[in-house]
């Protein structure tokens, strides 16, 4: 959920990939003894690593969303359940190559103000948390630590998420488009949907967002850290790059099969009401729930799931990857 990395990610959601690595970049300092380096560059090196990594995986993030809204067409029943495959060979032919990457220069010029905001609210929150006189004492405990960096990272993911949650919601609807262009790029479709909706317009979704913020990151931080743990007891002479990519991808399957169902109403609540189309949900995100379910059954909720599934494993290592090169070169560089 970006609410999906930089991670609190989502990737989040803040996000898929980035968002399940938040904690991972926070602890990477303490493993590999690197220089340390400023909050620009660490902030652009994250900026960067996010964005490299969603447009690598953008075409799976596509067909996640497009199967995710396919529920709400009139049409749905017939649709039935096309493959992967199936869908994909309908993008290249009725939309052409590059139809794959619809919706991802916004997803780029997403992350920057993600990750900025992710980090400063983050920092904020954590020396906001110690000092408050009952941490104040256990300063220096595992149990206090695990409080602050799962707290101050969830508060810092609500605050990131919201911030800069109309440009996931337009980036939903550019990737929703399929022949018909209702939105011509990211500004007009911000005044479009300003004019047609009103200001909150852009702000459609944002509950079922900020509800999977907090079990997203608890999730992937107690699997994380449970699994790298796990490994690490079993296989202690294996490379903690790859402890730490194979970790971070299980933290990502589970925290995605868990708010998979969340994310998927997020999608379909940010398309109500798109080009003055008729409402299908109309009692807010609960009741959202329950018409998917009555309308689609339980596998409704998990639409579009297995593309999400392969997103994940490239879009942790495509981050991990990207993020400590660039902090290695930005270390020994002028900034």
């Amino acid at each position: 959920m970006e609410a999906r990395v930089g991670v609190s990610g989502q990737e989040p959601a803040v996000d898929g990939g980035a968002r399940k690595f938040h904690h991972q970049q926070h602890q990477k300092p303490s493993v590999h003894q690197q220089s340390p380096i400023g909050t620009v560059p660490q902030l652009l090196a994250g900026g960067i690593a996010g964005a490299f990594s969603k447009t690598c995986t953008a075409p799976l993030a596509r067909l996640t969303i497009l199967f995710q809204v396919q529920g709400m067409q009139s049409d749905a029943a017939v649709l039935g359940n096309p493959s992967i495959w199936t869908e994909a060979s309908r993008i290249v032919n009725e939309e052409g190559f590059r139809a794959f990457w619809k919706g991802n220069l916004v997803t780029i010029v997403h992350r920057l103000p993600y990750s900025s905001v992710n980090f400063y609210a983050y920092d904020r929150y954590k020396n906001l948390l110690k000092s408050i006189p009952g941490l104040e004492t256990h300063k220096g405990s595992t149990s206090a630590d695990i409080f602050v960096h799962f707290v101050g990272g969830g508060l810092a993911g609500i605050t990131a998420a919201s911030a800069t949650y109309p440009l996931d919601l337009v980036r939903t609807r550019l990737a929703a488009q399929r022949n018909t262009k209702y939105y011509r790029g990211i500004w007009h479709a911000i005044h479009t949907i300003c004019r047609d909706e009103g200001f909150f317009g852009l702000y459609k979704g944002l509950g079922a967002t900020l509800l999977g913020v907090g079990p997203s990151i608890a999730i992937s931080f107690s699997v994380y850290e449970a699994s790298k743990s796990y490994w690490h007891v079993r296989r202690p002479d294996d490379s903690p790059v790859m402890v730490s990519l194979a970790s971070g991808s299980l933290s990502g399957i589970a925290s995605s099969t868990a708010t998979f169902p969340l994310d998927l109403v997020r999608r379909r609540m940010q398309l109500e009401g798109v080009a003055g189309q008729a409402r299908v949900y109309k009692t807010g995100l609960f009741g959202t729930f329950g018409h998917i379910v009555r309308s689609e059954g339980l596998r409704g909720l998990y639409r579009g799931i297995l593309p999400e599934y392969y997103k994940v494993v490239p879009s942790v290592g495509i981050v991990f990857m990207t993020y400590e090169t660039l902090k290695k070169l930005l270390s020994n560089g002028p900034l």
